[in-house]
């Protein structure tokens, strides 16, 4: 086990010689936990069924939305087409 402490800096040293300063100074991936944030919601605006990214997160649909559904942007276009399309 390593304190919290530990990993943040290792994480910070990692982050400032792998990373442009434009990078670096981004929000994702300031902290580990930060990449999990953008993979989820990436999958999710992507497209990819919540019950399917919960699936692949080890959480239930339910948690999953109750974190990232304020993530979810500009999918009205690509939902009213697919309604459409359903009804044919």
């Amino acid at each position: 086990m390593l304190a919290t402490s530990t990993i943040q800096r290792v994480w910070d040293k990692a982050r400032r010689a792998a990373l442009s300063p434009e990078e670096y100074g981004s929000p994702p991936a300031k902290r580990v936990y930060d990449l999990r944030h953008v993979c989820l919601s990436t999958w999710l605006n992507a497209g990819i069924s919540p019950k399917q990214v919960a699936e692949w997160a080890g959480n239930s649909v339910e948690v999953l939305l109750r974190t990232y559904a304020k993530c979810l942007v500009g999918q009205d276009e690509v939902s009213m087409r697919r309604i459409s399309e359903a009804l044919g």
